[in-house]
This record gives structure tokens, sequence and C-alpha cells, in this order.
């Protein structure tokens, strides 16, 4: 009979930090009246392990200064001419007919407002041989332009069919796919006629101020525990302030990670943009890695792909996009379970589920059912994310739009920087910080008060402030897919 998982005890959610004015608590439980001492274990028990989550942007990406409000980035576009939306009159078995292109600009343009549905100019010239294709897989036909209206985004196609045209219903319905795949001209003519030109993609984020502190009293900073505190950087000691600082630090590291994940713009409207309750914090919001990839990237939603066909249909998407030969599968735990399984489902031999993962497994040694990656037509590299395991994030989360994982491209790509004025290769995963030459944004800390070597105030306190100042570059954003339920 299949078991489950008791509701309680379950595991503490309960943040272990409490805000607490130090400088007016004194310590009162001191007690000499019992003669009898208990046994303390001295050192820190860490039952939750590791408990930071940061560790993904060091793996994928890269940091770079940057010194401006606005980091701006161009990609390349499509090479290939392609409209899907054309149509034409219902001129069946005609040797020549009139097509309207009705294809709408690209959403990604940043040169288009938002919505406005402007008709693309159409970047087809006399002379180039095309193919016509029914948008209900009806055929297709092969023919050469013989007359362009760039004002009303027309062009007339005379047909190599002897049989002439077989499709076709209204000029405005979308019933015609049609591509460039050549040109011809007769002998001794002239030149094409026109040119084309090249156009990018710009993109734009804008960095984000996060900032912490951590407050202690002197007095507190000279009490001495019987409790030797430990951490995940290392630090050990008998002053118990050494783990509340130690902790924030950390806890500001994984922020300066999980923001550039979660972060989102300020919208027209917003609550964010239109809030003058206080004058201290943030109301623009900044592009994370989850905002563009489900605006400009590829989703996967309604459950984890958990048979060859569901990545198949993954593969034919990543076939029309950058075709990034690398890819590595960042999941949660349920996830990494579903490729486990799929991949174990094609071993002929484990019927009994025990033969896959190492297939020279046998008794005398570990049995190993997981795997960290395959190939099918790409390869794909499998890791378990713990941001998206561990409780206190994303972990436990589900309903719509939770993210159960991330696939990122490998490698680096090319982008024209406006900041250094030329073509740079980058990784498509980098985080840009401010910094000049007097300036260092990236992580800066400084401690402040009179107490801990500090001589800034008459404060009796050590104040130790954190700041970093930074956003997220999500290049080629056409090459990830996100994972959401």
């Amino acid at each position: 009979m299949a078991g489950s998982i008791a509701a309680t005890p379950t595991y503490q959610l309960q943040p272990s930090s409490n805000q607490v004015a130090l400088a007016s608590n004194y310590i009162t439980d001191f007690n000499f009246l019992n003669q009898y001492l208990p046994d303390t274990y001295e050192k820190e028990f860490e039952r939750y392990g590791n408990r930071t989550v940061s560790s993904f942007l060091r793996l994928v990406g890269a940091e770079l200064p940057s010194n401006s409000d606005l980091i701006k980035w161009a990609e390349q576009g499509r090479l290939h001419t392609k409209y899907i939306d054309c149509g034409t009159v219902p001129v069946v078995g005609a040797g020549e007919i009139v097509i309207q292109v009705n294809d709408t600009l690209d959403p990604l343009d940043s040169t288009v407002a938002p919505g406005s549905g402007a008709i693309v100019q159409i970047a087809i010239r006399v002379g180039q041989t095309v193919v016509v294709s029914r948008n209900d897989g009806s055929g297709e036909n092969k023919g050469i332009v013989i007359e362009t209206d760039l004002t009303n985004d027309q062009f007339t196609v005379a047909f190599y069919e002897g049989g002439g045209f077989t499709g076709g219903s209204a000029i405005g319905a979308p019933d015609l796919t049609v591509f460039i795949y050549g040109s011809e001209f007769r002998k001794g003519t002239l030149g094409m006629e026109g040119s084309l030109e090249a156009e990018d993609f710009v993109f734009e984020n804008s960095p984000i101020i996060l900032k912490d502190t951590y407050t202690v009293s002197g007095s507190d900073m000279a009490q001495i525990g019987w409790i030797e505190v430990t951490t995940e950087d290392g630090g050990t000691g008998f002053l118990w302030y050494l783990k509340s600082e130690h902790e924030t630090r950390l806890r500001f590291d994984d922020y300066l990670e999980t923001s550039m994940l979660e972060a989102v713009p300020a919208e027209g409207g917003s609550g964010v943009l239109a809030q003058v309750t206080s004058d201290q914090v943030g109301n623009k919001g900044s592009e994370g890695i989850f905002y563009v990839v489900e605006n400009r990237g590829n989703v996967w939603s309604g459950g984890n792909p958990a048979a060859l066909a569901d990545f198949d249909a993954i593969i034919s998407r990543l076939d029309k996009q950058g075709s990034i030969e690398e890819n590595v599968i960042f999941v949660d735990r349920d996830f990494g379970f579903d490729i486990d399984d799929m991949l174990a489902a094609q071993n002929s031999y484990g019927a009994g589920g025990t033969s896959y993962g190492l297939f020279d497994n046998d008794k005398d040694m570990a049995l190993n059912l997981g795997f960290s990656g395959f190939r099918r037509g790409y390869d794909f590299y499998k890791t378990d994310w713990k941001y998206l395991n561990d409780p206190t994030m994303r972990g436990g989360l589900s309903g719509t739009g939770n993210v159960n994982g991330l696939l990122v491209p490998a490698g680096s790509t090319t982008v024209y920087d406006q900041v250094m004025g030329k073509n740079a290769k980058r990784p498509f995963l980098h985080v840009r910080y401010r910094a000049s030459e007097t300036e260092d944004r990236r992580y800066k800390t400084w401690i402040t008060g009179s107490a801990g070597g500090a001589a800034t105030s008459s404060l009796d306190a050590m104040e130790v402030n954190f700041l970093s100042e930074r956003a997220v570059c999500t290049l080629g954003a056409n090459n990830f897919f996100i994972f959401q339920d």
C-alpha cells in the first residue's frame, strides 16, 4: 500500500531572526541558585545544512561593470524573410495573383508601441522567387515576384506551375504563408532593384539598489556566550553578535541573486509606480530572468514534460529559435524525478527498475537511479536547483505560474555593447553592476557607530551596512525555456 508523509511535524518556516532593540536589552536570567549544572553542547548543530540558496548566477553567468542608470543592448533579427498572415482574392487557376501581407510588426521590436498592431513593411522585391503555402496544409505553389506595392503591403506573384494557383479566399484572411528562397533574372538585365537594411532588436534594463543593515550595541559586543556559533561563511566564536552579522550578510548575498530572478518592472497604473507614502522605497522595478523569459522566451505550462514526446515538442521549438547545441535544465526535485523516470523507461532491461542510471549496476554497489543529462537533438544537462526546493523560498509552492524549472543555453553570444561601442561576447545571463573610477557598487559594506572599531558617531553601537546596485541582462531570451504549473 502506498504511504504518505505525515502532516505533522513539518519543516520549520518561522524565521530565526527578529527585529529587537538591542541597545535596551539586558540579560536578566542568570541563575546561580541551582547547584546542578547541565551538560551543554557548545557548538550549534546545523540541522538545516547549508541554508543559502545563491549559486545559480555564479554557475551560468558573469558580473560586468556598468556606469549608467540604463543598460541597453542590441540583438540580431532574423536573416530570412517569411510572412505567415497573407491573403489573396479567390482566383483559382490564375497564373498570377496579388498577395496582401497582413503580418504585424514583431511584438519584441522595441520601436513599436505595445498593442499598436502596426503592419510590417514588406521586404520583398521584384525578381525574387517565393514559396506560397496554404496555411491549412492543402498544398503550395512556387512563383516569382513581378510587381510590388510597398504603400499597400502587396506584391504580385506569377507561378511556375501550369495549373496556376489553387487556393485563396479573401485578401484579408490569413490563408497563406510566403517565404523567399532565391531569385531569377533574364540575361543582360539590371541588378536587383532596392536593398534591405538590417535591423536589430534593442532591449534595455534598469538596475535596482538593494540594501540591508545590522546593528548591535557595544555592550552586547562585549558579552560572551556559552554557545559556539557557526555560519555557512565560516564564522565561529562565542560572541553571539557574530552569528547575526554573518547571517545578515548571507541573507543579503541570497537576495542579490533572487532579486535578479524575481524582479519585475512597475507597470503603468500599478501601486508601486504611484506610491507616495514613502520616499525611501524604490518605484521602478527591474526585468528579472523569470519575467523576461515569460515575455520574450518560451513557456512550458500544464505540468512537467515527462515523456520523450514532450521533449520533442521542446526541441522542435528550440529548432525555430537559436538552435543552441548545449542546454542546462535547472529543476526542482519533482521535475528532476520526472526526467529520471522518463529516461529510465527507455531502458529495455529496466522492467524491475533496477538497471538504469549506471547500466553496470550490481548487488555490491550503490544503485544509481538518476541521470545527469541526455542527448536528443541537443545536449541537455540536468541539475537540481536549491532555490526551487527550499521551503523558505519557492519550494512547496504550487498553482498557476509556479516555476518548476528553467532551461538555460550554455556558452555566450555576441551583442553590440553601446557603452563599449563595439560587438562583445557576453554570457546569455550576466549581471551588470554600477561602477566608475571612483565608486564601485557591486558589493559595498561599511561600518558606522562607535563600537567594533568604528568611530564615526557617538552612537554606542556598531552598524554594518550593505548595498549593491545591479540588473541582470538576459540575452537571447528566445533560447530559454521556463517550466511552470
